[in-house]
């Protein structure tokens, strides 16, 4: 499989972020690869982009570089903002839900790494926190195109995400997002908790201590502390440093 500069690029992101499965493990993410190249999973190079990924938003950059094309257009769903400010997408009937088709160079790279950044596991996919699907979305110009859509896990929509009745996340999300709310000393703190592995303990101090527990954004295990599920969220939207 030949990888381009971009998906070289993407790759080295995924290790220095530790977005590749989230245990700095670069060996399951070519195990990713393999399994979806036997699939036949890694023909199509289309994948439907919204929220974070759209361009102008938080993770857009991740993708910048080897989008080739992107058009606007539309998914069957329902649409959900999430109490951190961002939208994601369940599989259900009565939406038509905005984003773009993006067509990616080094989709056979790329796509592996899109599904650890949603956290869908091709071994796993039922404990997944989105389920990647091939879907029939309409473009702006008219045709319909067969392409890949991250949908959110039903069993993992939090009780404080609201429905968008009208499925115009773009509307909804122009307004500060909480993550625009923390200090710098908040995220960064945030950061290195949710890299940490295993039981390793991140140091804090009592001031700081208190701030996130008000927020809700960190739980006391005794020992060590750990993201609440809300700080798990904060985490995955606030961009590197």
């Amino acid at each position: 499989m030949k990888v381009t500069d971009a998906g070289r690029a993407m790759l080295g992101w995924a290790l220095r972020s530790g977005v590749v499965s989230g245990t700095h493990d670069p060996l399951r993410l070519t195990k990713t690869i393999i399994i979806n190249f036997q699939r036949g999973e890694l023909m199509t190079n289309r994948v439907f982009v919204y929220g974070s990924l759209s361009e102008g938003m938080i993770h857009f950059d991740k993708i910048a570089e080897a989008i080739q094309t992107s058009e606007k257009a539309w998914a069957n769903g329902a649409a959900y903002q999430l109490r951190v400010g961002y939208p994601v997408i369940l599989n259900e009937p009565g939406q038509k839900i905005p984003g773009y088709v993006v067509e990616l160079s080094s989709h056979e790279m790329l796509l592996p790494m899109l599904d650890t950044f949603y956290g869908f596991s091709v071994l796993d996919p039922a404990k997944s926190l989105h389920l990647r699907e091939k879907v029939e979305v309409v473009l702006e110009k008219g045709p319909t195109v067969d392409c890949w859509i991250y949908y959110l896990n039903p069993k993992k929509l939090p009780p404080t995400a609201q429905l968008i009745s009208d499925g115009d996340w773009e509307s909804r999300i122009q307004g500060p997002k909480f993550t625009d709310q923390l200090t710098e000393r908040q995220k960064t703190y945030i950061r290195r908790l949710g890299a940490a592995t295993g039981r390793e303990v991140v140091p804090i101090d009592l001031p700081l201590y208190r701030e996130l527990m008000n927020l809700e954004l960190i739980v006391d295990k005794g020992r060590r502390l750990a993201l609440s599920k809300f700080g798990q969220e904060v985490y995955r939207y606030l961009g590197d440093a």
